[in-house]
Parts: structure tokens; C-alpha cells; sequence
């Protein structure tokens, strides 16, 4: 029971020093595809435009509310003013005005508020409304461009890695094939064959020494992998970063036809929705525009209080009183802009900004559909080559495995045996390079389309799918 507590205790302090350090499991490509996607500063970038869009919203929805302009005053000093309270004479010689004679000064305390609630704008707040929503939509959208573009490319970096780790697996191998070839042109040189000469010696030492150098390529290309995937899921500088590489292997299945996914994009691409969206708030804006042309109306309102410490305060209706005044009230008002110039042009420039932005949409549907095109038409290509270099490195190990066999038995050269391993090694990194550009055209046609692309099982008529196997709405 002690060993069991002290073998407990043990782990406890070797996890509490491992997370003081910094350390943390591997991580596979579902985790930094989700930190990507919440972490990556153009996220954080697009979700702070968002927040912009919704607060125009919430400022569109509020238009109707009564803007209320208000002050207070404190002004002094003022000349004395003193009457009979019913607009009669002045009694006192400093009431008199246009002398410098302010007999006993005062102060005045002023406070004014007015505000203006609309009540009919012939639609314009109600499109202004509208308008904002769309323009939520659009700054959703491109949120959700740039969650895609992280995930792209951390999909892109991961798999960059996991080309790395595999090169450096197949030059491993290569390594070990010239070490015994080397340690078989050893033996045979003692036993004084006339197969092998000094010439042989140094080829093979010099295909070794090109194996070394491509060695470290791979390990540059993998810490260069690394550090994008540092950058992608905005790794602070302490955390320690370790990627579980997956093998690379052939993705099962084939695609469906390239119009399915062209039809796909129409729906799902965030793009294409953000651009609907902003064509739909530009016809808003065309709306408020033409409706300018017409008057708000209004229910006005207004409060006014004015005292003077050194005026009387006149009781008739009748009497002017500028020092005194308590009063308030309401009234139907229309309000309008007689700027018919300034009004035309401003609707002219939202009519050409809708259409820009029309031909924009336009231009975007087909740049979208031929960025599927091509991601099709590559990854098509990278799944076949995958299969014949497959086939291709089976025949290559079959003529390495022969050649080194003849070699050791002293019916082979050297020329032969060489050749037959540079032949394998290059058949496994272009079998790897294929299955790479297939995985990362699988998340390049993903990110064209706006939707998940999954393989479906091979049919013999792949172009038309069962309506069980399109794409599901997310």
C-alpha cells in the first residue's frame, strides 16, 4: 500500500512538473483545426468586425428613438428688472435698459430640452433596419471566411508536416540500404573481388552524403511546418508546441462531379453569402434614397424653464418675459430638406454602388467556380498519381531488394544496385507528395465550396451520386 501512495505521489509531481514547463500532448489535426478556428488573428480580426456590424444594427433599430438636445445655464450678472408683473413700466430707474446702471445684480438659471419622436418617414426607418441586419449577415459570413482560411491552413501546415516526417522516414531508409551496401563493398574489397573498386567506394558515399543533405531539408521543412502552426493557432511564446504527425496515406473513395460541388458553393460559400447580404443592404440604401424625396413627420416636444433672481415675474399671457418662464409642449411636425441637387446625387452614387457591387457577385460566382474547377481537376489528379506511384514503389522495392541480392551474391554492380535505390526512393517521396496534395486538395475543394467535401465509395458511376451521399446542410 505504501509503494501504491509513493508510486501516486510520483506521477502527481512528474504531471505538475510537466505543466510547469509548459508541456502538453500532441496534437492532431482536429485540435489545431479548433484552436485555429478560435485563435487565428484574422478570426479575432473578422469577430471584432462583427461586433461593429451588430452595433450599427442596434443603432439602425434605435432610429426611431427621439434624439432629446437639453442644456442648463448660469448666467450673471444680470440688470435688474423689476415691474408691476403685468407687462406694465418699469419701477425702478436700473430697470431701464441701454445704461450701465444694473442696480441690484442677479443671477439666471436657464434649462431648455427639445426632441422630435418619428412617427412616419414614408419606410425609411424600417429599411434602415433592414439594412443593418444585412449587413449582421455579411460580417457573419466573412467570420465564418475567416474560420475557413485558418482551418485551410493549418490543414495545409499539418499535412507539410506530416510530408517532413515522412521524407525523412523514406532518406532513413535510403541511409541504411547505402550503409549496407557500403559494409557489402567492404567485405567484398577484403576478399580482394574484382567486382568492386575504389570508384564504388565513392559513390556510394557520395549518394550518402546527398541523402544527409535531403535529411535536413525535410527537418527544415518541418520546423518551418512548426512554426505556422504556432503562428495559425496563436500559440503564446511559452506554450510548447508537438504535433502527432499521421501517417500520409491515399484518401478511399472519389469525388462527385464537379457541378455538385459548384451548386454546393452557391449555398455554403460564406463569401457569396456575405456579397448577397451587402447587395441586399445597398438596395436598402437605394430605397432610403429615393425616399428621401419625401417628409418625415413628427410628434415635436419641448420644456423650458428660465429664473432670475433680480426680475419680477410677469403674470399676464400677454407680457414678453425673458427672465422667467416655466413652459412645455407638444405638436405635429414634418420636417424636410429642400437640397433636390445634393439629393439626386447621393442616389445616383448608391444606384452605381449597388451596381458595382452586383457586378462584384457576378465576377465572384465565377471566380468561385473555377477555383473548384481547378481544386477538382488537382486533386483528381494528385488520387491518381497516389495510385500509380503506389505501384510504382512496389516495382522500385521489388528492383531494390533484386539488385542488392545479385550485389551481395557478386552478380550485380554497383551502378545497378545505386540506381535501384535512388529509383525507390524517389517512387516513396512522390507516392507521399501525392497523397499530400490529395489530402490538402480534399481541404482546398472544402474551403472552395463553403461545405465539408467527403469521398464517397467508388461506383462504377461516380458522377451521379445517390441523394443520400450530396451534402448536408451544416
Amino acid at each position: 500500500m505504501l509503494r501504491y501512495l509513493t508510486g501516486v505521489r510520483s506521477l502527481r509531481l512528474i504531471v505538475l512538473l510537466g505543466a510547469a514547463a509548459g508541456w502538453a500532448a500532441p496534437m492532431a489535426l482536429p485540435e489545431l483545426v479548433e484552436r485555429a478556428r478560435a485563435n487565428d488573428h484574422r478570426v479575432k480580426e473578422a469577430e471584432a468586425q462583427l461586433r461593429f456590424f451588430r452595433s450599427k444594427y442596434d443603432e439602425a433599430r434605435w432610429a426611431w428613438f427621439p434624439r432629446i438636445d437639453s442644456f442648463v445655464a448660469v448666467a450673471g450678472p444680470t440688470p435688474e428688472a423689476v415691474n408691476d408683473g403685468l407687462g406694465g413700466p418699469p419701477l425702478t430707474k436700473a430697470t431701464y435698459m441701454y445704461d450701465l446702471d444694473l442696480g441690484r445684480p442677479g443671477v439666471m438659471f436657464r434649462a431648455e430640452a427639445n426632441a422630435i419622436l418619428p412617427i412616419y418617414t414614408f419606410g425609411k426607418l424600417t429599411a434602415l433596419e433592414h439594412a443593418g441586419k444585412k449587413g449582421v449577415e455579411a460580417g457573419e459570413a466573412l467570420t465564418v471566411t475567416a474560420k475557413d482560411e485558418a482551418e485551410y491552413q493549418v490543414s495545409q501546415a499539418y499535412f507539410g508536416y506530416c510530408l517532413a516526417q515522412s521524407g525523412k522516414s523514406v532518406i532513413a531508409e535510403t541511409l541504411g540500404r547505402l550503409d549496407e551496401a557500403a559494409k557489402v563493398l567492404e567485405r567484398l574489397r577484403e576478399q580482394g573481388s574484382e567486382q568492386v573498386t575504389q570508384m564504388d567506394m565513392y559513390k556510394v558515399d557520395y549518394y550518402r552524403r546527398q541523402a544527409e543533405v535531403q535529411l535536413a531539408s525535410a527537418e527544415a521543412g518541418a520546423n518551418l511546418a512548426l512554426a505556422a502552426i504556432r503562428l495559425l493557432i496563436a500559440a503564446p511564446p511559452e506554450e510548447v508546441i508537438e504535433v502527432a504527425a499521421a501517417p500520409l496515406e491515399a484518401p478511399g473513395g472519389s469525388l462527385l462531379s464537379v457541378d455538385t460541388y459548384i451548386s454546393t458553393a452557391r449555398v455554403f460559400r460564406p463569401e457569396i453569402s456575405a456579397i448577397e447580404a451587402g447587395i441586399a443592404a445597398r438596395e436598402q440604401e437605394v430605397f432610403i434614397r429615393e425616399r428621401m424625396y419625401l417628409p418625415d413627420f413628427g410628434i415635436a416636444g419641448f420644456a423650458r424653464w428660465v429664473w432670475t433672481t433680480n426680475a419680477t415675474r410677469q403674470k399676464s399671457p400677454f407680457a414678453y418675459d425673458p427672465y422667467n418662464d416655466l413652459s412645455a409642449g407638444l405638436a405635429l411636425v414634418m420636417r424636410y430638406q429642400f437640397d433636390f441637387p445634393q439629393k439626386g446625387i447621393a442616389l445616383e452614387q448608391s444606384r452605381a454602388e449597388l451596381e458595382k457591387m452586383q457586378h462584384q457577385r457576378d465576377l465572384l460566382v465565377a471566380a468561385v467556380r473555377l477555383q473548384i474547377e481547378k481544386e477538382w481537376n488537382d486533386t483528381t489528379a494528385a488520387m491518381t498519381k497516389g495510385s500509380k506511384q503506389t505501384l510504382a514503389e512496389k516495382s522500385a522495392r521489388r528492383w531494390a531488394t533484386s539488385a542488392f541480392t545479385a550485389f551481395d551474391l557478386g552478380t550485380g554492380d554497383t551502378r545497378e544496385l545505386v540506381d535501384s535505390f535512388i529509383a525507390l526512393a524517389s517512387a516513396s517521396a512522390m507516392r507521399y507528395q501525392a497523397f499530400h496534395d490529395a489530402q490538402v486538395g480534399l481541404r482546398a475543394l472544402t474551403r472552395a465550396t463553403g461545405h465539408r467535401v467527403e469521398l464517397v465509395p467508388n461506383s462504377p458511376n461516380p458522377a451521379t451520386p445517390s441523394p443520400a451521399l450530396l451534402p448536408k446542410p451544416k
